[in-house]
């Protein structure tokens, strides 16, 4: 069957379809044509995603990526000819589209466009959750051909249960276990920010601009590489007193040798649960900034250390709480999506934690940010789940905090 799957969670428009057959644990996938746009440069100038003007700019490129698809997918004719009533198949079987969680001005966008397709084409429009696209966004395998059109063929590998997915973004860090494929259990999420959204608030902290998290990445990296060099008198990371101590730093007074070392703390590291929190571990990166004399009196150097330290202690929980949730409940595939899954910090970690007894799937780096693709592949084993069983276009609303 075809799907053509919507996704307008927050600021990236995607449109995409594909070509499904199988069941749940056995299904294959072809692409057949993918469209997306990024609203990032639209944002810069407010530091961040302005929700007005997000929604606007789906309402523009819904209809435009459709048009790019149709055609790709050679499939635009069909539509063109089809009219109801006619002895004409519809130009595609299913419709699914993201209905939560996100921005729900955003979503209402989306879900609009595609109820409006599924009632002029007379075909199921499958309301899907965003954040099972995440999961299912590691099956996903894309490259461009000469054109620059993305292609694929993938399919659902078979699965070792108990299943962990830690899904890691600007909005969302939560650990979950299905102890049966497609069956979730949260058992820990952040209490305050995400993890991507500590990332974008650090950078602006450092100067850095929007999107903050491959910035904050790119000058750890800086200084991981300085510090191997020997750089620093004295390893970054490697601060005066224990992890999760308060707050130090050390600079030196000679301008041109600068030493300088952070210890930044690991907010519920040690807690007897699963949850996250990150809020006050960007509170210790705004007091460090605030003792070191304000923005305008950190170096480059100072900047890449701040960086560093962040980025291990905000990783270093991940792996903590993730290893103890996979020995608590016998983990056998651990799933890594979400935006933050591009980081390559935190790609290196866990390969090193999850060495060759256990089964990690995550993303390749297209595909770890919000696209419809995911949408697709979650929305059409939703449907193949409840029996091809549908709700009633009425019923699908946007629900911005909705949960597996």
């Amino acid at each position: 069957m075809k799907i053509l799957s919507i996704e307008t969670s927050c600021d990236d428009t995607g449109v995409t379809i594909m070509e499904a057959t199988g069941g749940m644990t056995n299904a294959s996938f072809k692409l057949l044509a993918d469209a997306s746009n990024s609203q990032i440069k639209a944002h810069i100038p407010y530091g961040g995603v302005y929700p007005a003007l997000a929604k606007r700019e789906h309402a523009k490129n819904l209809p435009i990526l459709l048009e790019q698809v149709l055609k790709q997918a050679k499939i635009s004719d069909h539509v063109a000819a089809w009219r109801p009533g006619r002895q004409v198949k519809p130009p595609v079987d299913l419709i699914a589209v993201t209905y939560g969680p996100g921005l729900e001005m955003c979503l209402w966008e989306g879900i609009t466009f595609a109820k409006n397709l599924a009632e002029k084409w007379n075909v199921p429009l499958m309301p899907t959750d965003h954040m099972e696209g995440h999961i299912m966004s590691s099956f996903g395998k894309v490259k461009k051909n000469k054109k620059g059109e993305r292609k694929g063929t993938f399919k659902i590998p078979a699965l070792k249960t108990p299943l962990l997915s830690l899904l890691v973004s600007g909005g969302h860090t939560q650990l979950i276990v299905s102890k049966k494929w497609m069956e979730y259990e949260i058992i820990g999420e952040t209490l305050d920010d995400a993890v991507g959204e500590a990332y974008d608030k650090v950078a602006r902290m450092l100067g850095l601009p929007y999107p903050g998290g491959p910035e904050i990445s790119k000058f750890a990296d800086m200084a991981r590489e300085q510090a191997t060099k020997k750089q620093f008198s004295r390893g970054v990371s490697q601060a005066d007193g224990p992890r999760g101590s308060a707050t130090r730093a050390r600079v030196d007074s000679d301008p041109g040798k600068i030493s300088f070392s952070v210890a930044l703390p690991r907010p519920m590291l040690h807690s007897k649960n699963f949850n996250f929190s990150y809020s006050g571990l960007k509170t210790a990166v705004l007091y460090l900034i605030r003792d070191l004399g304000g923005l305008e009196k950190l170096t480059t150097e100072m900047k890449q250390a701040i960086a560093l330290e962040f980025e291990n202690a905000a990783i270093e929980c991940l792996i903590y709480k993730t290893a103890k949730a996979i020995e608590q409940y016998k983990i056998k595939t651990l799933i890594v999506g979400g935006g933050v899954s591009c980081n390559e910090h935190l790609r290196k970690e866990m390969k090193k934690l999850i060495g060759k007894k256990i089964t990690l799937l995550m993303p390749q780096k297209e595909l770890t940010g919000d696209n419809s693709l995911m949408i697709g592949i979650a929305g059409y084993l939703e449907y193949i789940k409840n029996k091809k069983k549908v709700p009633p276009l009425h019923s699908i609303k946007a629900d911005g905090n909705v949960k597996l």
